[in-house]
């Protein structure tokens, strides 16, 4: 898949959990939400986009793929 699409679909998920008040709640959703919801090649392909830099991720989206 286009990392362009992963990145969309990604900060997508951070923009729904980014009303959540507690940040680690919103990283913790994000997180989960991939993990369930993504299949593994798409998870390996967001972690390798945000080790060359992640640029265009959100901050909460970058947190959870850290943890991925």
């Amino acid at each position: 898949m286009d990392n362009s699409n992963l990145i969309k679909m990604a900060n997508n998920i951070g923009a729904f959990f980014k009303s959540e008040p507690d940040r680690n709640l919103a990283i913790q959703g994000v997180e989960q939400h991939i993990r369930n919801f993504w299949e593994p090649r798409m998870r390996h392909q967001i972690v390798a986009y945000l080790e060359n830099g992640g640029a265009e991720l959100m901050d909460i989206v970058a947190e959870a793929v850290k943890k991925l």
